[in-house]
């Protein structure tokens, strides 16, 4: 068994914390680092008790905590080298890299990670597929569509954390951005709509127990539209039946979730 914690999820920034009885790492650190200590402390744990922090990507709502994070605490963290190099670029400056590559798969204490590619607008972006003990939790956020190579990577899952960015609808009357914007949202290399992330929920081969929506926007879309879309979808498919399917806000963590 382990724990899964979706600290915040959204457009403004982007954590979640994964724990078990040997280790404790987060997936991103995309808060202030005041908030982000604040949310680890509410889940009753402190920076110092970390394993480290892995990076699918350097996007800032993504990586605005590791500046402050990593002057007061030397966590490692876990990336690849381009999306290190990018932040590097930044002025992010830090002694404790832990890379790898892309398409390998490594070690957290009893935790087996295998970092995937995915298609989206930054240096060498990754999703996750987080196991131990033969239990399995997917990381996909932030990519304009899902691959072969995505569908693979998550078969057999008990969880998965996906993006629903926003409803296609909302997105196309949204008056605030210009339309070079929208075009990369709606692009192969931006992010999911509710629809799409629908899609992918009924063509996933896996066992789901949890399905964890996330990145929403706050504009261009809402928790309703998202769960409605990914239910209907997977009633529709016959899918993943028994799953429940949770919806992460970016303003407060989200309930602890057991894997089992």
């Amino acid at each position: 068994m382990f724990e899964v914690i979706t600290l915040a999820s959204g457009s403004e920034g982007n954590s979640t914390l994964v724990r078990n009885e040997t280790a404790a790492f987060l997936i991103d650190a995309g808060l202030s680092a005041k908030q982000l200590n604040a949310r680890l402390l509410a889940a009753g744990l402190s920076p110092e008790q970390l394993s480290g922090i892995l990076l699918t990507h350097e996007h800032g709502d993504h990586t605005s905590a590791l500046r402050v994070m990593l002057m007061r605490h030397q966590l490692p963290v876990f990336c690849n080298t381009l999306t290190a190099r990018a932040l590097q670029d930044l002025g992010l400056v830090h002694g404790n890299w832990k890379f790898f590559q892309t398409g390998s798969t490594f070690s957290i204490g009893s935790f087996e990670i295998r970092a995937f590619s995915v298609p989206h607008d930054a240096a060498d972006p990754v999703g996750f597929r987080i196991s131990s003990s033969g239990l399995c939790f997917g990381v996909l956020t932030d990519l304009g569509y899902a691959t072969r190579l995505v569908f693979e990577a998550l078969r057999g899952i008990q969880a998965l954390l996906i993006e629903t960015n926003h409803d296609e609808e909302l997105l196309q009357k949204d008056l605030r951005r210009p339309w070079s914007v929208k075009q990369r949202i709606l692009s192969r290399h931006g992010h999911l709509s509710n629809t799409a992330a629908a899609r992918v929920l009924s063509e996933l081969e896996a066992p789901l127990q949890h399905i964890i929506l996330g990145h929403l926007s706050r504009d261009c879309n809402s928790p309703q539209l998202a769960l409605d879309c990914a239910a209907r979808s997977l009633a529709n498919s016959g899918h993943a039946a028994q799953a429940r399917i949770h919806c992460a806000g970016q303003d407060t963590p989200g309930p602890a979730l057991e894997i089992t």
